[in-house]
């Protein structure tokens, strides 16, 4: 265990497998080829899949999607995981985990996507019909959603932080007035669910359209900005309008998800020391400069 991540492979999945669910100790288990960074992923056999928490802070993940992705997915335009069982800690293992039954498809970072403004479409409407789905007994966004949906303030001292160590390699005054205009631009409406990391790694495709929405560890309810930083991470020109058409959000929320999208940006453009994700991270910041700046009327 290093930094507090568990070390998890095949055969210890294998064991829990075995130990707790003797019913599928038979069926095969191997990572999955794109991975998360809070939980391993193996599939088991052919029809499902096991996520394993690879620290403690990520362990209330499996029991928050285990009670409430039953509840949203009927309400959802495309498929997310459908939880069959909690596993409990054994094996050396000291986490909580989880069975589900696998989708299928590849993420939108693996698979091609011809009509890319009909996959903003669909990914705005389903971030619609996300926020209209009751919210009655719901977990509110704080620490176990990684304040997803809360209070971007919970970052400022970071942010602030990235700004400094970055000073000279990227306009920081710019990106400082996009964070400063984000924290001015208070959240007064009533909560509704948040993902929480709609991200291209979490969106499946399956024939060129989204087909599933995976990773529902970071939901919560409360402010949605967070969930449009897609616009700047993944979508460009005819995809990013078709986006910003489709969520019809006010100016306020994307002044909040250009908080979002800047913060984490900045997180990694300091974090990276490989040119290709450097570039890529730059790439995003640059495009959240510039919308900013068309969104104050300056050419």
């Amino acid at each position: 265990m290093a930094d507090g991540r568990i070390a998890i492979d095949e055969t210890l999945v294998r064991r829990l497998v075995a130990a707790q669910f003797p019913q599928w100790a038979g069926l095969g288990v191997r990572r999955v080829a794109a991975d998360g960074w809070d939980n391993s992923t193996f599939h088991l056999g052919e029809a499902m899949k096991v996520r394993l928490p690879n620290a403690a802070h990520y362990a209330s993940q499996a029991e928050k999607e285990f009670i409430w992705l039953p509840r949203l997915a009927p309400h959802l335009p495309v498929q997310v995981p459908a939880p069959i069982a909690i596993g409990e800690p054994g094996e050396g293992y000291p986490l909580r985990w989880s069975v589900y039954r696998w989708i299928e498809g590849e993420t939108a970072l693996a698979a091609p996507i011809p009509d890319r403004a009909g996959f903003a479409r669909d990914a705005g409407k389903f971030l619609r019909a996300l926020q209209a789905i009751d919210i009655t007994g719901a977990p509110l966004a704080g620490q176990h959603s990684f304040h997803r949906g809360g209070d971007l303030s919970v970052y400022d001292a970071e942010t602030r932080q990235c700004l400094a160590a970055l000073e000279g390699k990227l306009d920081t005054g710019a990106a400082a007035d996009v964070w400063d205009a984000a924290l001015g631009a208070r959240w007064t409406a009533p909560p509704v669910w948040v993902h929480g990391d709609f991200a291209p790694g979490n969106l499946l495709i399956e024939g060129g359209r989204l087909s599933g929405v995976i990773d529902f560890g970071c939901s919560a309810v409360g402010d949605p900005a967070c969930d449009l930083v897609l616009a700047w991470t993944f979508l460009d020109g005819d995809s990013r309008r078709a986006f910003i058409e489709t969520v019809d959000a006010d100016p306020g929320a994307w002044a909040r998800a250009r908080g979002w999208a800047i913060w984490k940006a900045l997180l990694m453009r300091m974090k990276y020391s490989d040119l290709g994700k450097i570039a890529a991270e730059q790439r995003v910041i640059d495009a959240v400069l510039e919308d900013h700046r068309l969104s104050r009327g300056i050419p």
